[in-house]
């Protein structure tokens, strides 16, 4: 098979970003040709704001672009990762015009709301969801801190319902079933909406678990819970508690209590060496995430789980079985439950097993690719089928 596979990359590299590179590595590895049509978003440093917004919105450059592509390759499929803010929905419509099925991967919740995340204020919130003009969005500058960069996000989606380009999409990829209700409650299909999980490849190994520390490895925002993880830290118990912190973000800067070391970014074999020492994963997310790769590379390694009870979060982590679940931001809940993890290892270490086999079982590459090419074959034939009725 062949495959166009498209993404504009973010200014700070981040999940989307790996996905693509993995998937279209898995791809290639099968035997499958992949195309890549790509941009990034270092673009933005040179021109004018106005002249972004109308980019974002529609990139006729893009169109031409994409349209040579396919004639010049002749792919089966065309699989779309982000468009923002250079590509544009508007390749969706190239696709289109030149009879190639599209598959779009639906990282984040962008289509739902300009901020991605569906979070504000500290809070989960779905007040724009739903809406055509999400306008709370623009009023609670939701992108970015920024009124007019949060008018044009809202303007993508808005001008593209009233186009129907998103009905040129054959198939979405929604990561779990819980972000796949959430777009289906924005008004998408649920029948051109397959779940498909990320995966871990290579397999990073089980490792023995010696090392004794708690790791977070994330992003150091707000919504990721950093702040609660941090508040636990200090009521934790336990005199063997130590943390190690990987990631960058906007709070670095926070004063840490005793016993919190951080490590900054680090690569993601480096975290998987981490992974294979660490006694604990903590992942105390206060948003709807789309998914966690975090959590299933804590998996592969067979690291036990201290997850948020939340959205896709509750859905990956089963309570007691493949990790433990805290109240989100409840910092005295999260160490409760650090206190009791670090005092039963046994019990850890047999959900550290068990979620090794969740791993096995449902986010290898071998799963993943036959997931992958069953959702491309479906958008194939589901655009032959429209064609032939048309």
């Amino acid at each position: 098979m062949k495959i166009l596979a498209v993404h504009n990359h973010y200014q700070e590299p981040g999940g989307e970003d790996v996905v693509f590179r993995s998937e279209t590595e898995l791809l290639e590895a099968a035997g499958h040709t992949v195309v890549r049509y790509t941009a990034h978003n270092a673009a933005l440093a040179a021109g004018s704001g106005p002249a972004h917004a109308v980019r974002a919105i529609w990139n006729a450059k893009a169109v031409r672009d994409v349209r040579r592509v396919i004639r010049d390759t002749r792919p089966d499929v065309m699989h779309v990762h982000n468009t923002l803010a250079v590509l544009s929905p508007a390749v969706y419509r190239a696709a289109n015009r030149e009879g190639v099925p599209v598959v779009q991967t639906l990282h984040n919740y962008r289509l739902l709301c300009p901020g991605a995340n569906l979070f504000r204020d500290g809070a989960v919130c779905e007040v724009c969801v739903g809406r055509r003009a999400a306008w709370p969005a623009i009023l609670h500058r939701c992108y970015r801190g920024s009124a007019s960069g949060s008018a044009v996000v809202a303007a993508i989606r808005a001008t593209h319902d009233v186009l129907g380009t998103w009905n040129g999409v054959a198939r979405y990829i929604a990561l779990t079933e819980f972000a796949k209700g959430k777009f289906v409650a924005g008004g998408f299909s649920g029948g051109a909406i397959t779940v498909k999980p990320n995966f871990v490849h290579p397999d990073p190994g089980v490792g023995a678990h010696r090392g004794g520390y708690l790791l977070f490895a994330g992003r150091l925002s707000g919504e990721k819970g950093i702040r609660t993880l941090l508040a636990a830290a200090e009521r934790v118990q336990s005199p063997s508690f130590r943390l190690k912190v990987v990631g960058d973000g906007p709070l670095r800067g926070t004063a840490l209590p005793p016993g919190v070391e951080l490590l900054g970014h680090r690569s993601r074999a480096e975290v998987h060496a981490l992974m294979r020492d660490a006694a604990l994963l903590v992942f105390p997310s206060e948003c709807y995430e789309t998914f966690g790769v975090t959590l299933i590379d804590a998996f592969a390694t067979g690291l036990p789980v201290i997850a948020s009870r939340l959205g896709a979060i509750a859905e990956i982590v089963t309570d007691n079985v493949t990790g433990l679940q805290f109240t989100p931001g409840d910092a005295s809940d999260l160490a409760a439950r650090i206190d009791w993890a670090l005092a039963h290892p046994t019990e850890m270490a047999a959900i550290g097993r068990r979620g090794r086999a969740e791993y096995e079982r449902f986010y290898t590459a071998r799963r993943n690719l036959s997931l992958l090419l069953g959702v491309y074959h479906d958008a194939i034939a589901s655009t032959r089928k429209t064609v032939s009725v048309t």
